[in-house]
């Protein structure tokens, strides 16, 4: 994190990702403060909601500023406005 003057404290930023299974275009919507470290868990079958899913692949991720934007996104996704706008992106 970077420096900040004394008492600021820098707010952590939260990612809202979809992934799809290549062949049945299954969608999974998740949200997570560490991008980097989530993706290789879904990758390598460590989830237990996308385990018997893979091979996956990401379509999408959106930054939000907090945990609640990112929730919010993630409900959003799983309406059916979201998944329709999910297979717009995913056909992309």
């Amino acid at each position: 994190m970077a420096d900040l003057p004394a008492g600021r404290q820098a707010r952590a930023m939260y990612f809202v990702y979809i992934l799809q299974n290549i062949q049945t275009k299954w969608s999974y919507k998740g949200l997570t403060s560490n991008l980097e470290k989530r993706l290789p868990q879904h990758f390598s079958g460590k989830v237990a909601s996308t385990r018997s899913r893979l091979p996956l692949h990401l379509v999408h991720v959106e930054v939000c500023n907090s945990r609640l934007e990112a929730r919010k996104l993630e409900k959003f996704f799983k309406t059916g406005y979201g998944r329709e706008l999910i297979k717009e992106l995913s056909s992309e």
